[in-house]
């Protein structure tokens, strides 16, 4: 690039390979997939060309920059001779300058099931398909996934004819090597074996799962146990280019602060998709990979308008369980998760099925792309067997380095007590807890009684939002006391700065729990197994106290699909008793 750029180089090369990035979308698809298919080949100089023209443009040139990428200017691209143009951008301008390469089109979707605005007009047009300008000239070589495709492409657009390249889909290859992996990617979110991650995934515009329904992921949170359930958010990269990140977040806000993991919208939704035990989709991409993978779905809405009739992704439009937003959530996502993806027969397999329709050469996609660009080129393919299939990188939720191993530190906990059930003393007390960020916008119509099931506000003591420890029944300590002494300190100054708080919690390292009452008194609580989370033994105790069960004994607590027995003591606190309130 620049003048007399033989000069600088260090690599000879044979042919010059311009790859235009035009959008987000389609500028993460060409470099999922082209690092494998021209690796350990000097013989090819590849640069980028930053087509700045798109409502969409916003972060393209940022990605590039990340990884590295040499960007060509725009204003030099009609200077330049090219030996193949590769794009998955159907609306770049390939027909200015003197250029007469061949342009390889790479789906940055699967396959052509979508009505789009058309950027050059007002109305829409088939998403994937070029300019007939450029269909006109012969140049153009449109990738498909399977053959059915080249037929439907030919019925819209006959100057596609002929102009088609069976590719497969490298995306989803890489989907079906990262099954194995599955258990990896759950630890990259945080997630343990007993939690259930809903992943949600929203298309752009208004027939969106967000453009619907902008509430859906804190109502989620709000409704689903968050020692049950996990909820994941990928979004389509149209949506913050048009929006701005900071507004999608500002959306977002309570749900962020109860937990929601939001996967960067230019890496990690493959990896959350292999991780997750439902999706709720669309009529994206994304819930079509989905889809084909057998994950359990739910549409949360799904543009009819925009999917193309006689398609697969208009037959999973058809056929998929939708989600019912005026009735509760919980029961339609546990009906889906017991049946297996299942509406009672034989939905799920149908569904899995017409995912699948969508893609041949399962397997093969890199190794047939490859041979479709060195055909382009003119040049043979490099020796040895194409590059082996690659597992999707683990996601790393936006916004934070590690994934949290904690649950919200403010939550509601919804204690109920059953005689007879469990524990060596026969009292079970089933325990969720509900983000206290999110439990105020959707109120739960669950209330006290006499005898359980009690609702309460507990709070970490170093939460960052003052409101909920301010107003909480019960005050915890998130890091573990080294002696009982030093929690015993903790708890008397932590009822010193509340004082409309009933408990105090925290753990004493390898002795268990010590939940203080405001009254001076303390329980000592030990669970048999590996529980030691002092908001959850804490509820015990609280459970009891509003129940009038003795403090001393065993009890069953149940939590997150697992039972724990639970042993009470009930003691004075070493540093000394208080006042009853």
């Amino acid at each position: 690039m620049g003048d007399d750029p033989e000069r600088w180089q260090t690599f000879p090369g044979e042919r010059l390979v311009v790859v235009i990035a035009r959008t987000v979308t389609s500028t993460v698809r060409v470099l999922d997939v082209l690092r494998p298919v021209l690796r350990d080949d000097p013989r090819l100089h590849l640069v980028f060309a930053f087509d700045p023209s798109s409502a969409f443009n916003d972060g393209v040139h940022a990605l590039l920059h990340s990884v590295g990428a040499r960007v060509l200017p725009w204003h030099q691209f009609p200077r330049v001779s090219p030996d193949l143009i590769i794009t998955a951008t159907e609306n770049a301008d390939l027909t200015t300058g003197h250029h007469t390469c061949p342009v390889l089109v790479l789906p940055h979707g699967v396959g052509f099931h979508k009505v789009v605005p058309d950027s050059r007009s007002d109305r829409d047009r088939l998403a994937g398909v070029v300019p007939d300008a450029l269909l006109r000239s012969g140049r153009a070589r449109l990738a498909i996934s399977h053959p059915d495709q080249a037929a439907q492409l030919a019925a819209a657009h006959p100057a596609t004819s002929g102009r088609t390249l069976l590719v497969g889909d490298p995306c989803y290859d890489a989907l079906l090597d990262g099954r194995a992996l599955r258990d990896r990617y759950r630890r990259a979110l945080g997630l343990t074996d007993r939690r259930r991650l809903v992943m949600i995934s929203s298309t752009w515009r208004d027939h969106s799962v967000l453009g619907r329904d902008p509430a859906l992921p804190a109502r989620l949170l709000a409704e689903l146990p968050l020692d049950d359930y996990a909820v994941a958010l990928v979004t389509h990269p149209n949506i913050t280019s048009a929006h701005g990140d900071y507004t999608l977040r500002s959306h977002l806000d309570s749900a962020h602060d109860a937990g929601l993991l939001t996967i960067p919208p230019t890496a990690g939704w493959q990896a959350t998709l292999l991780a997750a035990d439902l999706l709720i989709g669309d009529h994206g991409s994304v819930t079509f990979y989905g889809a084909a993978l057998g994950t359990p779905l739910l549409l949360g809405t799904f543009g009819d308008d925009e999917a193309v009739t006689g398609t697969p992704m208009a037959e999973l439009g058809r056929i998929a369980p939708r989600l019912r937003p005026e009735a509760p959530l919980r029961p339609q996502i546990e009906r889906v998760l017991d049946l297996g993806g299942t509406d009672g027969d034989d939905t799920g397999e149908r569904v899995r099925k017409v995912g699948e329709s969508a893609f041949a050469a399962p397997g093969r996609a890199l190794g047939l792309l490859r041979t479709a660009v060195y055909g382009l080129l003119g040049l043979p393919e490099p020796a040895g067997a194409p590059p082996p299939r690659r597992a999707p990188a683990p996601p790393v939720p936006q916004g934070r380095p590690e994934p949290e191993k904690e649950p919200a530190t403010a939550c509601y906990v919804h204690t109920s007590l059953s005689e007879g059930a469990g524990g060596p003393d026969g009292l079970r007390i089933s325990v969720e807890r509900t983000p206290a960020a999110v439990a105020d916008l959707f109120p739960d119509d669950r209330r006290d009684a006499p005898g359980g099931p009690f609702r309460h506000l507990s709070c970490a003591d170093d939460e960052w939002d003052r409101q909920w420890p301010e107003s909480a029944s019960v005050l915890v300590r998130r890091t573990a006391a080294d002696t009982a002494v030093g929690a015993d300190r903790w708890i008397d100054g932590t009822f010193a700065r509340y004082p409309g708080a009933l408990l105090a919690s925290a753990i004493v390292a390898g002795r268990g729990c010590r939940v203080g009452l405001c009254d001076g008194r303390t329980v000592e609580v030990s669970a048999t197994g590996r529980l030691d989370d002092a908001t959850v033994l804490a509820a015990a105790v609280y459970a009891c106290l509003r129940a009038g069960h003795p403090l001393e004994g065993f009890v069953t607590l149940a939590l997150g699909g697992r039972t724990e027995d639970v042993a009470l003591r009930l003691t004075r606190r070493t540093s000394g008793p208080r006042p009853a309130l």
